[in-house]
């Protein structure tokens, strides 16, 4: 096979798996919205965690 038309072809399939790819993908507004609750559950935890006991220096 002719080195130009390996090459076409591998670019060929590369656009064609970054095309399912996008196709595949969430969107972006979703996965802000995800994340950003996901914060704050996070949060919600660490604010309601009991406090550590503070250590006593002798």
């Amino acid at each position: 096979m002719h080195s130009d038309i390996h090459l076409r072809l591998h670019d060929l399939r590369a656009a064609g798996l970054r095309d399912t790819a996008r196709a595949h993908r969430p969107p972006r507004e979703d996965l802000r919205t995800q994340l950003g609750w996901t914060l704050v559950e996070l949060g919600l935890r660490l604010v309601q965690q009991q406090p550590a006991p503070a250590a006593r220096i002798a």
